[in-house]
């Protein structure tokens, strides 16, 4: 049979979509651009970032739906985040790829949409790297190209059953990230017929001069290597009978760290897991070990938490940070799948958490994943209180809050004595007129660190909200607890970052009340300061 009509008709039917579809994304991105040059204009406007529950040093997007942070990546003095968002609604749906830079981790400049939804799905998770080698071939003039890596999710695939429907693509830019192409001849990691192939961690690997990617398959990590950034080849896996496995593993990363600032070298690996956190619901999981560069070998087959709150998920770290600052730098997305679609917020749904510089600990035969706020958040004090320095007898519960001092958007630092304390419980607990209540406790008898948000305030959107959250922890004679509260949500940090939780609430009113608190005996405070924090948006 004489096909080459067919075929000539198919060619110019394929021609025809091509030049349609780069016609409409032009068009696209550079409506996005007016509107983000508008929005701008607008951010000196009274009413810009101030609704509701709206976090003031947190980054949120403008408007619409986001999770997961993505590719972030350091380049020419620029923090880029870009992250899981759907512009038109406050719920999850085509997932593309948000933007935005800062130069300090601490104010952000949004930019438009990086990646829009194609032909071959939607825009889900990846990271980004900068190909200073031009290993790939896409710089340009000598302008180093950033390269995300992402995984295609094809919607149509999905809807017919079958499993072939996540794929990893690949998209370059060398204007600083400002523009984006996707590589023709994606997808460059093809399904090999599973169903959950996605999320994937790309970093440089010195010794063996290749590419690594590390992507979630399921119940487990599977790890590829790559000349180029083009062409992949599978090393090996981990993970299928090690860890967490309540739900899917997703958004992994595979980094080395230093123990103690020494010269002794261990390999973290975080995963993220949907369901099944120690609090229920969303979670990121962590082992430490070894990689050769094709394959990771734990310490151990027991799952550590880099976060014991019900709310920090999807976490990973920037590429790219310069050998001058060294620092393993973090950021998660603070919501949790039990409720995220739901929560009583208007215009904007989500956060991320404040970033976070990660270290490695040796402490009674086991490594420590230690998190702490990254020192920039000083720069936000603006009004700041030292409430006791020394020794004071704490018992019942004490309102130490000055009226000077906003508690919507602040850092309180508090220090017990342990040794010479015979409470049961102590803590802190955030307070409203309305009597509603925030607390976090550490129980010396139960040696755990507890969030209790029963009475937090609105929880009727979610019989998932409302809880206790508890996490293990043996303390030493003292106890520090650095508490961050912003709006609707609080990180807290116990002695330095050797235990880390963080919770949303959505109390009726702002809180105003700042108490510690003791029960079953006196407790000895030590210290006791209180920073109310600039807001980043105004």
């Amino acid at each position: 049979m004489n096909t080459s009509g067919k075929t000539s008709k198919e060619m110019n039917t394929k021609i025809f979509r091509a030049i349609l579809y780069v016609f409409c994304g032009f068009v696209i991105v550079s409506c996005s651009s007016r509107i983000s040059d508008r929005s701008a204009k607008e951010r000196a406007g009274s009413d810009y970032y101030i609704e509701k529950y709206r976090p003031q040093f947190h980054f949120s997007p403008e408007t619409g739906w986001m999770n997961d942070p993505n590719g972030m990546v350091f380049f020419d003095d620029e923090y880029h985040l870009f992250y899981q968002y759907y512009p038109d609604s406050t719920v999850w749906g085509p997932m593309h790829w948000g933007h935005a830079v800062s130069s300090d981790l601490i104010h952000w400049t949004h930019l438009p949409v990086a990646l829009y939804p194609d032909s071959l799905g939607y825009i889900f998770s990846g990271s980004a790297v900068v190909d200073s080698e031009n290993t790939a071939g896409f710089s340009d003039d000598g302008n180093h190209a950033i390269v995300a890596v992402f995984t295609y999710h094809n919607q149509k695939l999905e809807r017919s059953g079958s499993d072939l429907f996540q794929s990893q693509g690949i998209a370059y830019s060398t204007d600083k990230g400002r523009t984006w192409t996707k590589f023709s001849g994606n997808p460059v990691l093809p399904n090999p017929g599973i169903r959950d192939f996605r999320d994937p961690k790309v970093f440089r690997h010195e010794e063996t001069g290749k590419w690594i990617m590390i992507l979630a398959v399921h119940d487990r990590v599977h790890i590829y290597s790559s000349p180029d950034l083009k062409s992949w080849s599978f090393e090996s896996e981990f993970g299928e009978e090690t860890g967490a496995h309540g739900g899917v593993w997703e958004c992994p990363d595979l980094f080395p760290l230093n123990v103690d600032g020494g010269e002794e070298t261990k390999w973290i690996m975080l995963v993220s897991i949907n369901p099944g956190g120690p609090n229920g619901g969303s979670a990121t999981q962590y082992f430490t070990g070894s990689f050769d560069g094709h394959s990771f070998t734990p310490d151990g087959s027991e799952e550590k938490w880099i976060d014991w709150g019900t709310d920090n998920y999807a976490g990973v770290t920037w590429s790219g940070i310069p050998e001058t600052d060294g620092r393993r730098l973090f950021l998660g997305w603070m919501s949790n799948w039990n409720y995220a679609t739901v929560v009583p917020t208007e215009v904007w749904r989500s956060a991320m958490t404040i970033p976070r510089e990660l270290s490695l600990s040796y402490e009674n035969g086991n490594y420590i994943l230690i998190s702490k706020p990254i020192s920039e958040l000083k720069i936000l004090r603006n009004n700041s209180k030292i409430l006791f320095h020394g020794n004071k007898d704490l018992a019942g519960e004490v309102d130490i809050a000055p009226d000077s001092i906003s508690l919507t958007r602040c850092e309180a630092i508090i220090e017990f004595d342990l040794a010479r304390s015979d409470a049961d419980t102590l803590g802190i607990i955030l307070e409203n007129t309305e009597g509603e209540r925030y607390i976090a406790g550490f129980s010396i008898p139960g040696k755990n660190i507890y969030i209790d948000r029963t009475r937090s305030g609105n929880s009727s959107f979610s019989e998932r909200f409302p809880g206790i959250a508890r996490a293990p922890y043996s303390a030493g004679d003292k106890l520090k607890i650095q508490l961050f509260i912003d709006a609707s949500s609080s990180e807290i940090f116990i002695d330095d970052g050797k235990l880390v939780m963080t919770s949303l609430f959505f109390p009726a009113n702002s809180f105003t009340k700042l108490k510690l608190f003791s029960k079953g005996g006196g407790a000895i405070l030590e210290k006791a300061e209180l920073h109310e924090f600039a807001s980043i948006w105004r």
